[in-house]
Order: C-alpha cells, then structure tokens, then sequence
C-alpha cells in the first residue's frame, strides 16, 4: 500500500475576496440619444461640488475600506475613459472625475463559487530557505460571477517533512493590468499583463482580456523551462475559452510581474489540456495533450508556439480510467525517466490521479504505469460542485516526495506527499 500523507489544509471559495475591475457601459448611442456612458458623465458633471463630495464620500464609505488605493483606482479609471468620451480632465475637479470613475467600476468576487485545479512549481527566491524546506508558488483556477475563470496565485513553504505553510493572502487583492487605452476594441493577442508594483503574487489574479479569453482562462500548467541557451522562464499552458471555442495558449514570464499572454497556432492546440515539458527533448519542444479528448498524445515541434498533429502515447488500459485519460500538468525529470501524472475518469464519471514513467530519450516510449490510483475521490473528496473529481494541474518533486496539490470536486484544494520510490515501485 502507498504510503500517501494527505494534508489536513483545504483552500476553498471564499466570496470576500474581491478587486475592483471595469465595469462596461455602452459607449455608442443607439441613435435616440447620447450612450449611457455620455448621459451618465453628464450627469456628474451638472452635480453641484458639494453633492458630488457627498455623493464620493458614500461610495467611499462602502468601498474605501475594501480595495488598495481606491481612490487612486477611481482616478486611473477616469483617464482610462476620458478620451473615449472626449473630456477634458482639466476643466473637472478631483472630486468628480474620480466620481466618474466610480461609476465605471465594479466589484467581482473572483473565487466566490469554486477554487480547484492548482499546479506547482518552486518559487523563483529560495533566499534563506534551511535545508528540506522549498519555496514554492502555486496557481489555481479561481472561479467567481458567471462562472468566469481567472488565475490566482499562493505562495509558501513546503518541508522533507510533509509540512505545508501558505504565506497569508494581502487584505487587498489586485488584477494584473493590461494597460489597454482602448478598451472598446478587445484585443485579440498575444497581450501583456503587469502585476502592480506593490501587489503580491498571493493578491495578485489575471482576468480574461482577449476575445477568445472572454469567459475564462481555465487550469493554468506551469513549468520552469529551460532552454538550450540555458535561458530561463516559467511557461504554462492555459485554455481560452470564448463561451463556445476553446483554444490552448501560453504564459510567459521571467520575472512574475510581466506576463505574456500567447495564442498558440496549429490543429494540437485547438483542445484543452496540453502540458509542457520542462526542456526541450533531442532538440525539439515537448508536449502533452488529449487531442481525442479520450487518450494521452505526445507532441513535438521547433517552435513553442506552434503545435501540430501529435502522436498516441498512452490510451485506457485499468478499470479506473476506461471512459478517458489525460495529463495532470508537466512531466517531470527524474533520473528514471520523464514522470507524468495522469488523470483517468471511470464509472460513475470518478476521477482518480494515475501516473507513467517515459523514457528520458524518447518520450514515446511508455516505461511503466500505474495499475492503481495515486489518489481518487473519497469519503470528504467526493462531495461538491462536481462531485467525485480529484485532479491536478502539476506536481513538484521535493526530495524524495512528490507534492501534489489537486482539486476536490471542483470546488476547493486539497495537498498530498507522495514518496517517489515506493510509487514508482509499485508502477509496472
């Protein structure tokens, strides 16, 4: 029996957590009138000084408290509106622009209905760190109103010892900032993103911005990748979906405060799931996907943006993952070989997490697979939104251990340490 040591943390939705974003008012008029935007600016502006401090100081009773810097958000939503509207900042007070502001923004609780699908990676500063403790950085999908997803971030400690601390989330949550003047056109990408200078990444969360991200970047995978040039970055999948097309792309970043949003070309990448390997293999990217939506392929291409057709690499096999198959986030290198895990759906659509061992050279060749489970929904993990699901975005190895942070049925987070030896032992 595998020894797994499942620990007693779960991160779940918490609805107080909530940024200010834009909030969209029409800004043509349809043709009776002036927009809303330009009657609702109007407005303001006939508001005597008083009644429009009166006015601020309500909103800022209610919100002030609430956000970092609201009054300075207000007043960057104002210039962000101000030439759309053609207004002249000059000839308006403090007061009501930042009014005007407030108006065009709203409140969203970005994971008040469902936290779920992490992965891992080690964190970017190791400084200080004692021996068998690793900083690690974790993303999670954060789901909040209309059940859009974004991706939200935790930091903290994990130990030889099965320990697990999560450095406390900020009082203020902020959004990563495309800095887009014009938001009446939607970009449609590759866009930049940019955490605040004085956010955390624990507070910090990437909301949809392109048009095929409208409603949601879903189940982030990142890897730390390594070049041929010994160049680093940390590069994930993500799936963009518009409300009807789907679309694999990648983020990129060396710092963790800049942020590249990339669209990938190619048949391959018009499915969800891809995973990146953390180095290129004989020369050529590496990547997971489900191109099927049933069986595990294997993928390679000379350009990181570009992926097509893909071989079959492992299809279901036990009775816990005959409906489907697919990767739970980037393989990892061990001197055995390239680990994998796996998710597999079975009856009763219940998910369990697997794993496979691929050759170092030749990724196509399958080694050894798990005839059993590592994890599976169970007793606690079976209810929630999505009831009997257990699936992770990507693992890290620590160690002798794999820390595994996985969702519970769509709806929270749960961690696991798995020792690497007996799991692969118990692999044929």
């Amino acid at each position: 029996m595998l020894d797994i040591f499942n620990h007693a943390l779960r991160l779940k939705a918490d609805p107080s957590r909530v940024v200010v974003r834009p909030f969209h008012i029409a800004w043509t008029s349809n043709g009776s009138g002036p927009s809303r935007s330009e009657r609702l600016v109007t407005e303001v502006l006939a508001m005597s000084p008083g009644e429009a401090r009166s006015q601020l100081e309500i909103v800022l009773k209610d919100f002030e408290a609430r956000h970092w810097q609201t009054r300075r958000v207000f007043m960057t939503r104002y210039d962000e509106i101000e030439g759309m509207l053609g207004l002249d900042g000059s000839q308006i007070g403090d007061e009501k622009r930042q009014l005007i502001g407030a108006y065009f923004c709203h409140e969203y609780s970005y994971a008040a209905a469902a936290l779920m699908n992490p992965s891992a990676v080690p964190h970017y500063d190791q400084t200080g760190m004692p021996p068998g403790s690793l900083r690690i950085l974790m993303s999670l999908r954060a789901v909040g109103e209309g059940h859009i997803s974004s991706v939200a971030f935790r930091e903290g400690i994990i130990t030889d010892g099965n320990d697990l601390t999560l450095a406390p989330e900020p009082p203020f949550a902020t959004a990563a900032d495309a800095r887009e003047e014009d938001e009446a056109h939607v970009p449609e990408g590759p866009v930049t993103v940019y955490r605040h200078r004085d956010s955390t990444l624990s507070g910090t969360v990437i909301f949809p911005i392109t048009r095929a991200q409208s409603n949601g970047l879903e189940d982030l995978r990142i890897t730390h990748f390594r070049h041929d040039d010994g160049e680093e970055e940390w590069i994930g999948t993500y799936t963009a979906y518009n409300g009807s097309v789907i679309q694999s792309e990648l983020l990129r970043t060396r710092d963790w405060r800049t942020f590249d949003l990339v669209p990938m070309s190619g048949s391959a990448s018009r499915n969800k799931g891809m995973a990146l390997f953390p180095r290129t293999v004989n020369g050529r990217y590496m990547m997971l996907g489900r191109q099927d939506g049933e069986n595990i392929f294997l993928h390679a291409s000379d350009d990181i943006t570009a992926w097509e057709g893909g071989e079959l690499l492992i299809k279901p096999k036990f009775p816990w993952e005959l409906v489907q198959m697919g990767n739970c986030g980037p393989p990892i290198e061990l001197d055995e070989g390239w680990l994998i895990l796996t998710h597999g759906v079975g009856a009763m659509r219940k998910y369990s997490i697997g794993a496979a061992l691929l050759d170092k050279n030749d990724p196509s060749k399958v080694l050894a697979r798990s005839a059993e489970p590592l994890l599976a929904a169970a007793d606690q993990d079976r209810e929630g939104y999505v009831p009997n699901v257990v699936y992770t975005c990507g693992a890290i190895k620590h160690g002798d251990k794999l820390f595994i942070p996985y969702g519970v049925a769509d709806s929270s987070v749960a961690f696991a340490f798995v020792p690497i030896t007996s799991m692969l032992a118990q692999m044929a």
